[in-house]
């Protein structure tokens, strides 16, 4: 077979199985077999990029960091911060709501992951604000939105991922890059929440009582203290990407286990239980993506596609708003995970011809990520948060993507003022 069918039989192969409903893992390893078959690049090696796609030191931090994130979550400091953000916030309409997305604003200073902040967060919060008089759709669908700054707030697993598949972009850079955008999309958000509140005159929180801020702090200084030491520990080189996902754990179980009192030997066995069935899912879809990776590489499939675009879109901002369209929209089917393995293959050499900045344009390509989690059918944090909010995901629809619309705002700012994304590594040397 000639490569161009080659080509056609990887693609067609992909979205078939896709369509089927078969796991996007087995879909990029079946799918990139079978060209290595028919092209007869030696069967062998498809067990041979297995091992080797998953035997780097430097992936230790994605286990790690998924069971930090477990542990800061089931050790009750969720609880802790959201009356620290209370006390500051105070009882006011959408007050609930900020403090709901500023909880999980410094949880992405921890775990790095959208899911896991929108469960410590939403089991929390939902509760308290259903109580307070807000609807269950607003409710889930604030809690998920907020979830999503954690993946651009370092810590962050995607970006650990988009570094093993970019070499270019070092972590600790991803990581300062990712800081004022976070930053900006959670400020934004907050601004959409209680905007929204206030015109539909949402939640009766008067009769809250105010948490005392002294006795707040004292309780939430050892999980303030967390994205301090680990980001410190980072910055000032004493430790690596991967040592500070571990120190991450270390730190939450110390002060699960110490200070709050709050992991038992059961609450410590489903906590390691839950990591490896995380972990796992995450480390079989690179497994196979290298497979599927090989077999597009030698038939040149994401190649040609790239040059068809190039040849079709030839100015540089037309470009980039096709290439958010194309993430906005698959935001909306596909977990964040795996856009990075779809797509990159085919926006890398796209990044290549227009010299865009890798670092930037993976803050870009997480961003669009981050407002994936959140607006249906598929937002990963949204189906977590309707379960604590005993909702639909259709109720969620008219708040979650009214708050897309604020995080779009940030994503055309950094998209078109690159400097927004670049100034604070650039200027920590990175």
């Amino acid at each position: 077979m000639s490569y161009d069918s080659l080509s056609v039989l990887l693609f067609v192969l992909f979205v078939g199985l896709l369509l089927a409903g078969v796991p996007l893992a087995i879909t990029l390893g079946l799918a990139g077999t079978a060209v290595v078959v028919f092209a007869d690049l030696g069967l062998s090696s498809v067990p041979l990029n297995v091992y080797n796609s998953i035997s780097k030191y430097p992936l230790l931090a994605i286990p790690m960091f998924v069971l930090a994130g477990i542990i800061f979550e089931r050790a009750g400091i969720a609880g802790s911060m959201v009356r620290f953000a209370s006390s500051i916030v105070g009882p006011r309409r959408g007050g609930l709501a900020a403090t709901a997305i500023l909880v999980a604003m410094i949880l992405g200073g921890i775990s790095g992951s959208g899911p896991a902040a929108s469960s410590a967060v939403g089991a929390v919060m939902i509760p308290q604000m259903l109580r307070a008089g807000y609807p269950r759709g607003y409710s889930a669908a604030v809690v998920a939105a907020g979830g999503s700054t954690d993946i651009l707030i370092p810590p962050s697993i995607a970006f650990v991922i988009y570094s093993m598949l970019v070499p270019a972009a070092s972590v600790p850079a991803l990581f300062a890059a990712g800081m004022v955008p976070g930053v900006l999309a959670g400020l934004a958000l907050i601004f959409g929440s209680i905007w929204l509140a206030r015109r539909h005159k949402l939640g009766n929180e008067a009769d809250l009582p105010r948490p005392p801020f002294w006795r707040s702090l004292r309780e939430a200084i050892w999980a303030l203290l967390a994205p301090v030491i680990i980001l410190g520990s980072l910055r000032t080189g004493v430790v690596t990407p991967t040592e500070a996902a571990v120190l991450a754990v270390v730190y939450g179980f110390v002060i699960g286990v110490v200070v709050y009192k709050s992991l038992t030997p059961r609450i410590i066995y489903d906590v390691l239980v839950e990591a490896c069935e995380i972990s796992a899912v995450i480390l079989t879809i690179l497994a196979m993506a290298s497979v599927f990776a090989v077999a597009s590489n030698a038939v040149g499939t994401f190649e040609h596609m790239a040059h068809f675009m190039l040849s079709s879109i030839t100015s540089e901002v037309l470009m980039l708003l096709a290439i958010n369209v194309i993430l906005l929209v698959a935001g909306m089917f596909i977990d964040g995970i795996s856009i990075f393995f779809v797509f990159l293959p085919l926006f890398i050499p796209i990044m290549q011809h227009f010299q865009w900045d890798p670092v930037w344009f993976g803050v870009l390509m997480t961003l669009n990520i981050a407002v994936g989690q959140f607006h249906p059918p598929v937002g990963l944090n949204l189906v977590v948060t309707c379960k604590f909010a005993e909702t639909s995901m259709e109720s969620t629809t008219y708040w979650a993507f009214a708050l897309v619309l604020t995080m779009v705002a940030v994503l055309v700012l950094c998209t078109f003022v690159p400097s927004t994304v670049m100034w604070l590594p650039h200027a920590l040397g990175y």
